[in-house]
């Protein structure tokens, strides 16, 4: 099946211009004002060039990720095999997707019946072609896996200790939960899925993936995120010094000449 991403703008005579997005082949679906679709935004595919693979032993499958992000991720993953409380081995189970391989994972499944928009329920959980992270290049969904026969996968999944130490050091470097629990923007809490922004605005290459993801992190932050909101928990007030009212000085009296 061929799938292409496109924009189509439908003009009604006397009505205003709605704007949609074409996520399966001959489905579309109404694009928010602010570009959103289904609740989230809009992302563009990485260049190849721009793709290496990701660190020897890490991905369950074929990975490719941004080149920027190479250094923070072996410096995570060789934290986290030196760190007792990972209880196991940090691994990758997606890593790049393309904008058309996102469209054959969003349009594979399909729910159907109850008399809704299919791909509206779809997009709860998989972000519609054209509009994931992972095109990008710089997101990742960590293999953590619960135990089996777990009622709630992402609040089991987030209790496993692999999840749980990510939690606690994946922001050291440079990764942020994209979609946290309860998130405004309305998409499914996924413990699993990462974001790299670098360890800072200066660090290699960070400053491209933060631009990429300027939008999300200032409408829809990560938690945790790499530069969390700095709350003051206290004010210390300003003294104000009252200052007389300035006199002019007396002209000086001039002197008798001799």
């Amino acid at each position: 099946m061929r799938i292409s991403v496109v924009f189509l703008a439908a003009i009604a005579a006397g009505a205003p211009m709605q704007v949609q997005a074409q996520v399966c082949a001959g489905a579309a679906a109404s694009m928010a004002s602010n570009g959103r679709v289904y609740g989230h935004l809009s992302y563009g595919d990485a260049a190849p060039d721009d793709l290496v693979s990701a660190p020897a032993g890490f991905a369950l499958t074929g990975c490719l990720v941004r080149r920027d992000m190479i250094p923070d991720l072996e410096r995570l993953l060789a934290a986290a095999r030196g760190d007792a409380a990972m209880m196991g081995e940090l691994r990758g189970l997606s890593c790049h997707r393309s904008i058309l391989r996102q469209a054959s994972v969003f349009c594979r499944e399909r729910p159907g019946g109850g008399g809704g928009d299919p791909d509206a329920a779809r997009a709860m959980s998989v972000a519609p072609p054209g509009h994931s992270e992972h095109s990008t290049g710089y997101a990742l969904d960590f293999a953590i896996r619960p135990a089996n026969g777990c009622p709630d996968a992402e609040a089991c999944m987030a209790a496993t200790p692999a999840a749980r130490w990510l939690v606690a050091n994946a922001p050291r470097f440079g990764f942020e939960m994209s979609f946290p629990g309860g998130n405004r923007q309305q998409v499914k809490w996924e413990p699993w899925h990462w974001r790299w922004v670098g360890t800072s605005a200066r660090a290699p290459g960070a400053a491209r993936a933060r631009f990429v993801f300027a939008r999300a992190r200032d409408q829809f932050p990560g938690d945790p995120a790499v530069d969390p909101v700095a709350t003051i928990a206290t004010v210390t007030p300003v003294a104000f010094v009252a200052v007389p009212r300035w006199i002019a000085p007396k002209p000086a009296k001039a002197k008798r000449r001799r």
